[in-house]
This record gives structure tokens, C-alpha cells and sequence, in this order.
């Protein structure tokens, strides 16, 4: 494509917060920036002072002296802000007053406010009952809860006193909870009696009598109410009701643990689809300085800009979103199915309460243009300026589909990078054009190539993408890893030194990013790479088509030593895949790809396992075929889906 599908206004550029970054730096005594580009390429190369300057700018919270960065030659090993000392939750409670802090909408039509006055409140209540029951810093609190305000009322007041807050979504069955919270002992365990999905109440109040039996360190189970009013708690071990727990403390200041910039904050983990889950535990100051940076600089985020993602507790983005209280935003919190009321009720939403940056993942955008959505048409939206897609590569159809459909004035920001770094390697940026099919730009002070098997830097080629500078959202380490073996061997030993993502992407002509998919599911027929995202963005342009998997079986299986590409298909209900449709699939990836990406074997599904983000699991299916076992089934969303994928005939001929 010759032109951009967006590009932003002058006005847009100039009042834009990157450019007013820009003054700032060169006010500063840094470099006067004209471009993006300009200040990328200053960014990596200074890395200090760029990383200053975000601090600084961003008007964290906190005390620090001049040293910014520590042994910059070592990855891992780099300290920022060595003398820093700073409180997450802190910085996300600047705000007062009676302005909306979280708008809440639940799939069973309830509806909540928070002020920021109420949020700091309530947060004040919780930290002194923490407190009280015995919490220090670096002890840890989890969570087992909806996407409600309660979940980030329970992670400020665990954050403000230097606890490490880790969550999982409630529909993480017993066996995914404990591989999971069973590996950090938690202390305190907050978790909802229950929540809705798809016009469902489930009750998770059995789930969590056998999950506290296989938690020991849990002291105190605190349930908060959503599916009912009064859940009962008598039967649940060392448990008590979240209004109970609170009722002693009247709101007051907050008394903030500011800890060193390293401090453990999160922990995340690692899907599992290989084994026991990894625990990642992020630090406190990378994760607010790097949250900053992607709200402030490259979503534009301003003070009372409405903030939606679409996001369990289980995702990094549910992270990601309420760091947006630190650059003065409204959060705007959905819990439920996305697909009640037609497919419409995000838009509903974003409607009525005029949100303007709005967030979800590339399935949901592929799903709502299958079901012939057109949000622009159908709602009023005035206030959205910015939509933002993760989770998997965005089609470029989808980013027709997008300005079509949607709205053809906002940024279509497709970003990518990860739980391992609880941020993103690349996103968008207010002042760039949008071009079909592509990420919009390295981020800011991550100095991200795309390097070929040698370890060369390729640019218009695809190739493995690495991040050859330290960032101070790596994270701190792996939780029971004393000597940071594991947290090396995850990320370090394919190229020693250099940070190796796993993505199979390729670097633009436009200085954007597009993304082929994982590098461990990239498909080999015949020594040819091929990334199955450019399988999937043929075969789903057919309407007939919901969505696709692709693997490479080996060929043949009594002699291993080339694969053939094998498809999976799941159609739209009450079709059935018949030799044309078979041969409409096959033309259409050989016409726009090329014949080593057609399928040897196509065959139909009627669901396709992904993880509880989302993700599709292309491993754990090739496992299925090749008769492997799949380590860790909990932790997929619909684990039941893997029985189709095992001992067909199409896959024997």
C-alpha cells in the first residue's frame, strides 16, 4: 500500500504529550528532537538520560539522585535507579475528588462508580487491615477475581505497603490456581464468591474450599461478594467476608512504603502450556516507569481520558490498564463475555460512557467483522481517538475492517510484547502515520532489532526478534531461582547477552514492525520458515472460515525429518468442510503466499484450544497429533477442545 490508513492531523502533532516530551528534553539539555525517529534513535543511545527524562516528565512520585543506570553493559544484570526509592500505588493515587477514578460494567447489568476520592478511601481501609493481619513488604497477596474495582482497590492497598500482588481470572480451575499461587505462598488470598460469563452465574465457592486446602501459607481467605450479596464463608477455612475484614479502620492518609526502584510489585506468569507455569516477578519503579512511558508518550493517555481494555485478572494487560491511574485516567473496568447483545455490548459501553481509548485483542476484532458488526454505524462515538489491539498479530484485513467499520479518524495501535516484560516491544505513537498491517514503531528507549539465524541485523527480512540494550521493565527475576539460571536460560542462551522474545516479526520499510507469529510454532516444510499468521490471514478472509490452527507434522511419521503444514479449521455452525471448500482454502493461501504455505491436510474442528488470554496453543495441538502429552491442560480456557486433534485419520494419509 502506498499511503497511510491514518495519518494524524498538525494539530494532532502538536498538541500531542510525545511532543511536548520532545520541548522538554531539549529544555532539559538534551538533544531538540524533530521526529520520531530523532528521538528514538535518541533513546537507545542515551539511554539514562532518556529514562531521566521519562521520570521526570511523567512526574513520578518518589526520590532519586542523579545516577539513572548501572552496569549498561550487562543483559541481565543493568540496575536503574540504583538510589531510587518509590511506591507503585502511590503514583496511582495522585488524584482526588469526585471525578470517576473506575466506571464499572458487569455482563449481569450491574453498574458501579468509584470516585478517586472513594478509591483513595477504600484503599486506605484495606492497607490498614493488611497491615493489621501481619503484612510486610515482600510478602504476597493474591487475587482470584473478576475484572471488578475491588480487584484494584485490593492491589493498591497490597502495593502501598511493599506487598507483591498476583492474580489469577476465576475461571482458572483448582489444579491452574495452585500450580500458580502454590509456587509463591501467598498470604492472603482475596477471591469473589462467584462471576458471570455468558448469562451464567458460576459459583467458584466450592473451587476455593479445594483450593485452600492446597494452599498452607494462606492465613486469611478474604471473599468479596458479586454473584450474591451475603456469600456464606462459614464452611471456607480461615475465611472472612471483605466488609468484615475492613469494618474496624476508618479511611485516614495512607501510609506509602516507598522501596527501592526493584522492589518486587508483581508476579506474572508464564502460560504453562509446556510445564508448571513460570513466575516472573516485576519490579515496582521498571513497571511504573515503562507503563508511564506506553500511556503517556505512545497512547497519548491525558488527565480524564476514559481507559478501556478488554482484560481478565489473569492477563498482563489488566496490569498494563490500571497503571493508567498514574497519568490521571478513568479506568473503564468490563467483566463478562464480550459477545452478549448481539456483539454489541463492549460498544454499548464505550458509547455511553464515551470512552476514548478503547482496547481489546485481534481475535475479538476478527470475531465482531466476521458477525458483520459496524460499531460506527450502529453508535455514537465521538470520544474515541484511540484502538488498541494485542494478543496476537492484527490482520492486515483487520485494520480495513477497523477504519471501515469503526471509525476512519483514531489510531489503530497493534502492539506486541509480552508478560516476560509486562510492557511492550512494540506499539503505537500518536505522531506517526497507521500502515496496513503493521505495528507502528519500536518503543521508546527499547532497542529492538530483528536478527537471522547468525545473530545479523536483517531489516525487510523475517527474522527473530531481540532487544540488545537493558530496559527497565526486565524482569527482576524468576521466583525460586537463587541463582537466575532459569531466568538466563529463558531469555539469554539463544543469543548470550541479548534479549530473545520468541516473536517471528520483521522490520518494515515505514521503521513499523509485522509480526509472523511465534518463532517455536514457525513451520519448517522443506528448511522454509513460514510464520502461521500468514497461514491464518488467508484462510479467515473466507467467510466461511471462524478461525484456523496450523502445525508441522512430521513426514512422514515412521521417518521424522521434514514436516508437512496441516491446517485445522473451525467453521461457522452448520457447515461442513467438503473437497471445494478444501480447494478454496488451498487457493487462497497459494494465490497470495506461495506453495510451500499450502496445507498438505486441511481437516475441521468444532473448536480450537487457546489459552485463558486468548492465545492459541499451536504447541500443545502438535503434541496432540504426535502423541505427546501436554504438560499443563489448566492452564487452557477449553482444554476439552485438545480430544478432536488426537488419532485422526486425515492426519495418517
Amino acid at each position: 500500500m502506498d499511503s497511510p490508513l491514518w495519518t494524524p492531523q498538525p494539530q494532532q502533532i502538536a498538541a500531542a504529550n510525545i511532543t511536548a516530551f520532545m520541548r522538554h528534553v531539549a529544555a532539559a539539555g538534551g538533544p531538540l528532537c524533530s521526529d520520531y525517529d530523532a528521538l528514538y534513535r535518541w533513546s537507545v543511545g542515551q539511554p539514562a538520560g532518556f529514562w531521566g527524562a521519562v521520570w521526570d516528565f511523567c512526574g513520578v512520585t518518589g526520590e532519586r539522585d542523579a545516577l539513572v543506570l548501572e552496569h549498561a553493559e550487562r543483559m541481565p544484570g543493568a540496575r536503574w535507579f540504583p538510589g531510587a526509592r518509590l511506591n507503585y500505588a502511590e503514583n496511582l493515587l495522585q488524584r482526588d475528588g469526585d471525578g470517576d477514578a473506575i466506571v464499572f460494567r458487569g455482563e449481569n447489568r450491574v453498574a458501579s462508580r468509584v470516585s478517586f476520592r472513594e478509591l483513595r478511601h477504600e484503599v486506605s481501609r484495606l492497607a490498614q487491615a493488611l497491615r493489621a493481619a501481619g503484612i510486610r513488604p515482600g510478602d504476597r497477596v493474591a487475587g482470584y477475581m473478576p475484572n471488578l474495582p475491588g480487584t484494584v482497590i485490593a492491589m493498591l492497598a497490597a502495593s502501598s505497603l511493599g506487598a507483591v500482588w498476583t492474580s489469577c481470572s476465576p475461571d482458572f480451575g483448582v489444579q491452574g490456581v495452585v500450580d500458580r499461587f502454590g509456587q509463591i505462598a501467598p498470604r492472603i488470598l482475596f477471591a469473589a464468591d462467584g462471576y458471570f460469563y455468558n448469562g451464567k452465574a458460576i459459583d467458584n465457592l466450592p473451587r476455593l474450599r479445594e483450593i485452600m486446602a492446597q494452599l498452607p501459607s494462606v492465613e486469611k481467605l478474604v471473599v468479596v461478594p458479586y454473584t450474591c450479596d451475603n456469600p456464606q464463608t462459614c464452611d471456607l477455612p480461615r475465611a472472612t467476608g471483605v466488609h468484615d475484614f475492613m469494618a474496624p479502620f476508618r479511611a485516614g492518609p495512607i501510609a506509602f512504603e516507598r522501596l527501592p526502584f526493584d522492589h518486587p510489585l508483581f508476579i506474572m506468569y508464564s502460560s504453562g502450556t509446556t510445564g508448571v507455569p513460570k513466575c516472573i516477578v516485576h519490579g515496582a519503579g521498571g513497571t511504573l516507569l515503562q507503563h508511564l512511558k506506553e500511556h503517556v508518550l505512545h497512547t497519548d493517555v491525558r488527565r480524564g481520558d476514559r481507559l478501556f481494555y478488554f482484560t481478565t485478572c489473569g492477563w498482563m494487560m489488566w496490569n498494563w490498564l490500571v497503571s493508567g491511574l498514574a497519568a490521571g485516567a478513568t479506568l473503564m473496568l468490563y467483566d463478562g463475555s464480550p459477545f452478549l447483545a448481539r456483539g454489541s455490548v463492549l460498544w454499548d459501553y464505550a458509547a455511553e460512557e464515551k470512552i476514548s481509548i478503547f482496547g481489546t485483542s485481534a481475535k475479538y476484532i476478527d470475531a465482531i467483522a466476521k458477525l458483520g458488526l459496524e460499531p460506527g454505524k450502529t453508535h455514537d462515538l465521538p470520544a474515541l481517538r484511540a484502538l488498541l489491539s494485542t494478543g496476537s498479530p492484527l490482520a492486515p484485513e483487520s485494520f480495513d475492517y477497523v477504519y471501515r467499520s469503526i471509525k476512519s479518524d483514531l489510531q489503530l495501535a497493534s502492539i506486541s510484547g509480552g508478560t516476560d516484560i509486562i510492557s511492550c516491544f512494540a506499539l503505537g505513537c500518536p505522531v506517526l502515520p497507521v500502515w496496513r498491517g503493521e505495528l507502528q514503531c519500536r518503543g521508546l528507549g527499547m532497542k529492538v532489532e530483528v536478527w537471522d539465524d547468525e545473530g545479523r541485523p536483517v531489516r525487510g527480512e523475517k527474522g527473530e526478534l531481540v532487544c540488545t540494550a537493558p530496559f527497565p521493565s526486565m524482569p527482576v527475576g524468576f521466583w525460586n531461582d537463587p541463582d537466575g539460571s532459569k531466568y538466563r536460560a529463558a531469555y539469554f542462551e539463544h543469543y548470550p547477552g541479548v534479549w530473545h522474545h520468541g516473536d517471528y516479526v520483521e522490520l518494515t520499510a515505514h521503521d513499523g514492525l509485522m509480526i509472523h507469529g511465534r518463532s517455536d510454532a514457525v513451520l519448517n516444510p522443506g528448511g522454509v520458515r513460514i510464520g502461521t499468521a500468514e497461514i491464518y490471514r488467508q484462510v479467515e478472509q473466507l467467510d466461511e472460515v471462524v478461525e484456523s490452527l496450523a502445525i508441522g507434522q512430521d513426514w512422514p511419521p515412521q521417518q521424522p525429518g521434514d514436516v508437512r503444514v496441516v491446517l485445522f479449521v473451525r467453521l461457522r455452525d452448520g457447515l461442513a468442510l467438503d473437497a471445494t471448500l478444501v480447494n478454496r482454502i488451498r487457493q487462497q493461501i497459494r494465490d497470495n503466499t506461495t506453495p510451500r504455505h499450502v496445507p498438505a491436510a486441511v481437516v475441521q474442528v468444532s473448536d480450537i484450544p487457546r489459552t485463558k488470554s486468548g492465545k492459541i496453543v499451536e504447541l500443545a495441538v502438535r503434541n496432540i497429533v504426535h502423541g505427546l502429552p501436554v504438560k499443563n491442560i489448566e492452564a487452557l480456557a477449553n482444554p476439552e477442545a485438545l480430544a478432536q486433534f488426537r488419532d485422526r485419520e486425515e492426519l495418517r494419509a
